[in-house]
């Protein structure tokens, strides 16, 4: 697992280096110090015991969600979305911290709810409410791309669990009956546009189908082996949005090119496949939920930014992990992957002492 996340993270800093035009800071070293802060934090993740894990579950989660409520307070406001807590030394978007507590208290729940209780409304009813109230904090501020993904985190984990398919089958359903009644009277009008552009983005390539139309320009330019480090036109010349957060994928290809792109997704699939090694070979449900909840967020980051600078899915303001610049999205990650280094290292103990401990 470490070797496809040092690549990453190195290749990551090489982007964002070129992407502030030439130059370590402000992205690259700040990146890269994060990275080295947070790495220990994982490695400390990893050695908490199974029984301190649950402990912290509800604590954690009822933390987070007195943050989500300050944040409506005395938040701080960029980009015209009220979204962070200024610590003094960083921003901190609580919403990214709740996708590791979301999946952490849901396993909590479902690995002490009795096994024929599975089939009934005492399985959903407490989850919903864990998963609504975090999500409707976060469409307040307004931020529907988090609270997308705390749904499918939520999503993931309970249907690991065990709850009957034709639940998810009837919930799909009655969501494609209300999403038209979501669209014109929950979104903003801002995440209407965004919805339209993706449908549509020649339709207006220099208002709102800028952003997703410079993106593919920078992708296609990039062809086979890319235009070369620090050569990136669209990013050089301000062409490109964001280059160093939403659409550092595209600043990647188009000086990488289709090899790099290639490089990036092969250590991605490395990542979430030891993710996925590691929830099937837990011998607890506590474990297994917990490391399949952690690999679907991360899976979740990566494949709606991956869908986003492609054209595949509307923009909705998903960093890539381990590559953007941003200390939320690299602290929650990080806890992700200290979490599934957590329940391997409970895996690999288990077979030696013959407990589940």
């Amino acid at each position: 697992m470490l070797f496809p996340l040092f690549v990453l993270i190195g290749f990551g800093a090489l982007v964002l280096f070129s992407a502030a035009g030439g130059s370590w800071e402000p992205y690259a070293s700040s990146h890269v110090i994060r990275f080295l802060v947070f790495l220990p934090m994982a490695f400390v993740i990893s050695m908490f015991s199974r029984e301190l894990a649950q402990f912290f579950a509800f604590p954690v989660y009822i933390v987070i969600i007195v943050m989500l409520m300050a944040v409506e307070a005395i938040g701080f406001v960029g980009g015209g979305s009220q979204r962070w807590l200024d610590l003094g030394f960083m921003q901190l978007q609580p919403s990214e911290l709740m996708k590791p507590g979301l999946v952490l208290v849901l396993a909590r729940f479902y690995a002490n709810l009795p096994i024929g209780l599975i089939p009934t409304w005492r399985s959903v009813v407490p989850a919903a409410a864990l998963i609504g109230a975090p999500v409707a904090l976060v469409l307040l501020q307004p931020d529907l791309g988090t609270s997308l993904a705390l749904a499918f985190g939520g999503a993931v984990v309970m249907f690991v669990a065990g709850l009957p398919l034709r639940w998810f089958l009837a919930a799909g359903a009655a969501a494609a009956v209300l999403a038209p009644i979501a669209f014109f009277f929950g979104l903003q009008p801002y995440q209407q546009r965004r919805v339209f552009t993706f449908l549509d983005p020649e339709s207006d390539p220099l208002g709102d189908g800028y952003h997703i139309t410079q993106s593919k320009i920078a992708i296609g330019s990039g062809g086979l082996s890319g235009k070369g480090f620090n050569e990136g036109s669209q990013s050089h010349l301000n062409y490109l949005p964001e280059p160093q957060t939403d659409f550092i994928f595209s600043t990647m290809a188009e000086e990488w090119g289709f090899i790099g792109g290639l490089v990036v997704i092969a250590a991605f699939a490395m990542i979430l496949g030891w993710g996925l090694k590691t929830a099937r070979e837990s011998q607890d449900r506590f474990g297994k939920l917990l490391a399949t909840g952690m690999t679907a967020t991360i899976f979740f980051y990566v494949a709606i930014n991956l869908m986003m600078v492609m054209g595949l899915a509307p923009v909705v303001g998903i960093p890539l992990p381990f590559m953007s610049h941003g200390g939320s999205s690299m602290m929650t990650n990080m806890i992700c992957i200290g979490s599934l280094m957590m329940v391997a290292r409970w895996n690999r103990r288990a077979p030696r002492t013959g407990l589940i401990s």
